[in-house]
């Protein structure tokens, strides 16, 4: 399991439009490349390494000292499916904000044009994995973005982000398909840990990362809990 961790500030604002085109089409041209190559399993594992990923989007031409370099850069593969169309060799769905929310229907209408077996699994792995990373993993992060990228064989993977308004800082989420055998114990691929200089914002943002192999008894208690009466709870918090 890949724990990696990178400084970067939380931006708004958004790419010049000369800039986000280029990206778009040389986005899409080095996929395209890597899909013809080695097939577009190894973009998805290529997408889902946050050093790839950063490195991708400079090369890009993407400013890599902020948060955007993630929205952005998905945006940008969004862009080129549209552009490039079934050549991209990958599926793109989902996005920020409110794109975001329509990812599950971008999956089931992708998989009924497409012919993909197991929609109803991949929509799941979406939704699952912006659950973790927003209520599993409370870690002070916000998730405002979920980009969710598939093949026609049904591989997937997923490069979401959460922002702390109070700290100005993002965090990276990111997700293998292949490697997913758990949502619920040590399921990401990766986690960028874009904290300002990390360690000392560790310290003063509150963690409770219940996915972690270590907090299995913390799962079970909890998973006790909400089998229980919550009437002896509720009057054991008056005290």
């Amino acid at each position: 399991m890949k724990r990696s961790i990178a400084d970067l500030p939380l931006h708004g604002g958004k790419a010049p439009a000369w800039l986000f085109q280029r990206m778009a089409r040389l986005g899409g041209a080095i996929t395209m490349a890597i899909v013809d190559e080695y097939g577009p399993r190894e973009m998805l594992r290529r997408l889902s390494d946050p050093w790839w990923f950063q490195a991708f989007a400079c090369v890009l031409g993407f400013d890599w000292h902020s948060s955007g370099v993630t929205t952005v850069t998905c945006g940008a593969l969004r862009e080129a499916q549209r552009i490039f169309g079934d050549d991209l060799g990958i599926i793109v769905a989902g996005g920020k904000g409110k794109t975001s929310r329509q990812t599950p229907d971008e999956i089931a209408s992708a998989a009924e044009r497409y012919g993909i077996a197991g929609g109803d699994r991949l929509i799941y792995a979406s939704r699952m994995s912006a659950k973790v990373d927003s209520a599993a993993v409370q870690d002070g992060f916000q998730i405002y973005h979920h980009s969710f990228f598939m093949t026609r064989q049904g591989a997937w993977c997923v490069v979401q982000q959460g922002m702390n308004d109070q700290a100005g800082y993002a965090r990276r989420y990111h997700w293998l398909g292949e490697s997913v055998t758990d949502f619920v114990c040590e399921p990401h691929y990766a986690v960028e840990n874009l904290s300002p200089a990390v360690r000392p914002v560790s310290r003063n943002l509150p963690l409770l990362n219940m996915i972690a192999s270590e907090a299995g008894g913390n799962r079970d208690g909890c998973a006790e809990l909400t089998r229980q009466k919550p009437d002896w709870l509720l009057v054991y918090r008056q005290f």
